[in-house]
């Protein structure tokens, strides 16, 4: 977190930070919502974690309709000056981006990945038990094990292309001890 506070004072320094605009993206169990979290609580941003707008509240595994994403994601944007979103939808990421002013790409490798998601507590707001969680993880594990393999939109690929293309302050993560707590 070290790189990012040092643009933080350096860039935002002459200016309010109510208009930082965060994206922080990368591999399920990369750390994202807990990195996001801290910055946002730290900072005094609204967060927006994308898992919360794209899966239907109390269902496992089914999506929200991408006009439904897409106008929930719009929605903050706009009722917001200042924020955190964090997901690793590379559709939304790449939305989110041309709003953003800092982008934040977590890509500690597959292990750190997989060891945080076996390490990872019970999450109400997507499953109704840690049963059906845990039920879920060799699923997860399984997903996640392909990131750098995968070509959809949530892939290693796409998260690269969006970070490459982004113009504006971006720092990388290679090492989660670089941005863990």
């Amino acid at each position: 977190m070290h790189n990012v506070r040092l643009i933080v004072r350096t860039l935002y320094a002459p200016f309010s930070l109510c208009r930082m605009k965060v994206l922080v993206f990368g591999n399920s169990g990369s750390g994202k919502s807990t990195y996001a979290r801290a910055f946002a609580m730290r900072e005094g941003l609204a967060h927006l974690d994308l898992d919360s707008i794209v899966w239907e509240a109390g269902k496992i595994a089914v999506q929200r309709s991408p006009e439904s994403v897409a106008a929930s994601l719009q929605g903050f944007i706009d009722s917001h000056t200042a924020w955190v979103i964090e997901g690793c939808y590379g559709e939304l990421v790449r939305a989110a981006s041309a709003h953003c002013t800092l982008i934040v790409f977590l890509n500690p490798g597959v292990g750190a990945c997989l060891a945080n998601n076996l390490g990872r507590p019970w999450e109400p707001h997507k499953y109704a038990s840690i049963e059906l969680q845990n039920g879920m993880l060799a699923q997860l594990q399984e997903w996640v094990a392909g990131y750098y393999q995968r070509e959809d939109a949530w892939s290693y690929r796409v998260h690269r292309e969006i970070f490459d293309a982004f113009l504006g302050p971006k720092v990388e993560y290679r090492e989660v001890g670089a941005y863990a707590a």
